[in-house]
């Protein structure tokens, strides 16, 4: 607990000092909140409405949990973008999330080294295998953890991995950058960043049954604080839109039109 309430003040020092920045342009200066697997496509669709509007956008990258922490203590931004629809979930009765719409989807998948040296199968309980080296992430932080929890569970093996995973990380850029340095022969993470140039060149997506590997609603959800709805209405809509859903697109998602069976 002491290393996420660290993990959240570093955060809000942060945001504030965005939003002192704010305070001294007289032009609009938004704030998006947005979980580490959708920094790349949030970072593309927002300079193309800064060139379109005419105005500033900060992307505020980090954990789901953390994320949400933070804009609640810190009282400013305009937008929150977990990496799944339970947080929503989780903190809508606290009054600070409002509308939303979706503007993709994600799915977990395994992360093995580029070949499959381990020859690992398309089987959450091959973090299990004595000879490999496993890495999940924390669910106390971000959505990737929560979300294997959530499939581990399904197959009464969460506690077990845990134990045997060499180490917990806080969010899916670090479970990646663990991979990339070969500290770890499986991961589970959000498959679209296997896709991810940098990633693809060196490691491999190994696809999970999806009636275990449930496809999870990107939700870009509007603050109650936002000083700019208008504009976060506007920004929400670009996204969801069909520009917004091509970059989604070729970074690995599935975009928000995807058929996803119960």
């Amino acid at each position: 607990m002491a290393l996420l309430r660290h993990r959240i003040i570093l955060l809000t020092i942060t945001i504030f000092a965005a939003s002192s920045a704010i305070a001294q342009n007289n032009s609009a200066e938004l704030l998006l909140y947005c979980g580490i697997t959708m920094v790349r496509p949030m970072t593309e669709i927002a300079q193309r409405f800064e060139q379109h509007e005419k105005v500033k956008i900060t992307i505020a990258q980090g954990g789901s949990e953390d994320l949400y922490q933070s804009a609640k203590k810190s009282g400013v931004g305009e937008w929150y973008l977990p990496g799944e629809p339970s947080y929503r979930d989780k903190h809508q009765a606290e009054g600070l999330l409002g509308d939303a719409v979706t503007v993709g989807y994600n799915q977990m998948a395994l992360m093995v080294q580029k070949g499959n040296p381990k020859h690992i199968k398309a089987d959450p309980r091959e973090l299990l295998r004595k000879d490999v080296i496993a890495i999940i992430g924390n669910a106390e932080s971000g959505s990737v953890g929560q979300e294997s929890k959530v499939i581990l569970e399904q197959l009464g093996i969460y506690s077990k991995v845990v134990r045997a995973t060499a180490f917990l990380a806080p969010d899916s850029r670090s479970l990646l950058n663990a991979m990339k340095k070969q500290e770890a022969d499986v991961t589970l993470s959000w498959r679209a960043t296997g896709y991810f140039p940098d990633n693809a060149a060196v490691l491999d997506v190994i696809d999970l049954d999806s009636k275990l590997a449930k496809p999870q609603a990107l939700l870009l959800i509007q603050l109650q604080h936002t000083k700019y709805p208008e504009l976060a209405q506007r920004f929400m809509r670009f996204t969801a839109g069909d520009f917004g859903q091509a970059i989604f697109r070729k970074h690995g998602f599935l975009d928000n039109q995807t058929t996803i069976n119960p």
